[in-house]
C-alpha cells in the first residue's frame, strides 16, 4: 500500500505530461490548461489559507495585477515576456507585503472583508487609469509565440502552467516540513498562545501572504500572455478568488494534493456548465451554493474523508500543544 501511494503522484505526473497528446482536440487541451492554471492558483492560495486558517477571497487582485503588470511591461516598455513575467510577479509580491502588513492585523470575517475590498479597489484603479491600462476597454497583449496557431499555443501554456503547479506543490511540501510551516500551523490552532510563546506571528503571516501572492501573480502573468486580451472586470473578479477557496476546501486544505483534486472537479464542471447553459449567471450561483455546501458538510475536504494522510504529504495531525512547542523552538 505504501509503495502504491508513493507511485501514485508519479503516475499522475506522467498522465499530466502526456495529456495534450492523448486528447482528441485542441479544445480539451485548452480546458486542461485552464484546469492546471486553477490548480496552481488554488495550491498557491493554500499556502496562506491551509496553513494559517486565514480565508482570503481577494487573491484575484494578485492574479489581475500579475496579468496587467506583465502586459504593461511587454506593451509599454517592450520588455521581453520571459523577463516581464518574473519582474511583474516580484513587484506584485512586494505590493502584497505592504498589503499584508495591514491586512493581517485583523482576523476572521474582518480579514475576508479586507481581502474583498482589495479586489474592488484594484478594479477601480485599473478601470480609472485609462491612459495606462486601457480602462474598461481592457489591454491587448501580443502573443509571445506569434508563429504558432491557437491550438499549439494552448499546448505551450498547458506545460507552462504545469511547471508553475509543480513549483507551487514543491513550495507547499517544503513549507509543511519547515519551522516556518510549524509556526503557521500554530497560528491556525491558537494565534494568541503562539505569540505568547515567541512565534513571530505577524512576520509569518505576511510571509505566507506574500508567498501565496507570488504564485498567483505568476499565474496571472501567464494568463495575460496566453489570452492576450485583459478585461478588468474578469481579471479582478471575486469569482476567481472564490474558485481558489472552493477548490482548496473541496479537495482538502491540509493535503498537498487537496487543491489539485478540487481543481480537477470544479474547473471542468464550471467549463461544462458554461457551455451547456451559455452566458447566464446560473453557473455563478452554482459555485456559491457548492461553496456553502462544502463549508457546512465537508470542511476538511475529500482527501481528509478518504484518509488521514492521503497518497502524499499532508499537514501532520499533531496536537495543538505540539505545534505550538515546535514553532516556538
Amino acid at each position: 500500500m505504501r509503495t502504491a501511494s508513493r507511485g501514485l503522484p508519479l503516475l499522475v505526473a506522467a498522465l499530466a505530461i502526456a495529456y495534450p497528446w492523448l486528447v482528441p482536440n485542441y479544445y480539451l487541451v485548452y480546458a486542461g490548461a485552464l484546469t492546471v492554471m486553477y490548480a496552481a492558483m488554488a495550491t498557491s492560495w493554500n499556502l496562506l489559507g491551509g496553513f494559517t486558517g486565514y480565508v482570503s477571497l481577494g487573491h484575484s487582485a494578485f492574479f489581475g495585477l500579475g496579468a496587467y503588470g506583465t502586459g504593461l511591461l511587454v506593451t509599454r516598455l517592450d520588455v521581453p515576456w520571459a523577463l516581464a513575467l518574473p519582474v511583474s510577479a516580484l513587484l506584485v509580491t512586494v505590493f502584497a507585503v505592504g498589503v499584508g502588513v495591514a491586512a493581517v492585523r485583523v482576523r476572521g470575517a474582518s480579514f475576508v472583508i479586507v481581502s474583498i475590498a482589495l479586489v474592488s479597489m484594484m478594479n477601480l484603479v485599473v478601470q480609472g487609469w485609462r491612459s495606462l491600462t486601457g480602462g474598461s476597454t481592457g489591454l491587448q497583449v501580443p502573443s509571445p509565440f506569434p508563429g504558432l496557431h491557437r491550438g499549439q499555443t494552448h499546448m505551450v501554456f498547458f506545460y507552462l502552467f504545469l511547471v508553475l503547479l509543480g513549483l507551487a506543490l514543491l513550495s507547499w511540501w517544503y513549507v509543511s516540513r519547515s519551522r516556518f510551516g510549524a509556526g503557521l500551523r500554530a497560528i491556525r490552532e491558537d494565534e494568541d498562545k503562539a505569540e505568547s510563546l515567541g512565534v513571530p506571528t505577524a512576520a509569518y503571516k505576511v510571509a505566507a501572504f506574500a508567498l501565496s501572492a507570488l504564485f498567483v501573480a505568476l499565474a496571472g502573468g501567464l494568463y495575460a500572455l496566453w489570452f492576450g486580451s485583459l478585461d478588468p472586470i474578469f481579471m479582478f473578479s471575486i469569482l476567481i478568488g472564490s474558485y481558489m477557496v472552493l477548490m482548496s476546501l473541496l479537495g482538502g486544505v491540509r493535503h498537498v494534493f487537496g487543491p489539485l483534486l478540487g481543481a480537477l472537479i470544479v474547473a471542468p464542471a464550471g467549463e461544462y456548465f458554461l457551455i451547456a447553459l451559455g452566458e447566464t449567471q446560473v453557473h455563478l450561483a452554482a459555485t456559491g451554493v457548492l461553496l456553502v455546501l462544502v463549508v457546512l458538510f465537508m470542511p476538511e475536504g475529500i482527501l481528509s474523508r478518504l484518509t488521514r494522510t492521503g497518497p502524499g504529504p499532508s499537514i501532520p495531525e499533531e496536537s495543538a500543544g505540539h505545534r505550538l512547542e515546535g514553532a516556538a523552538r
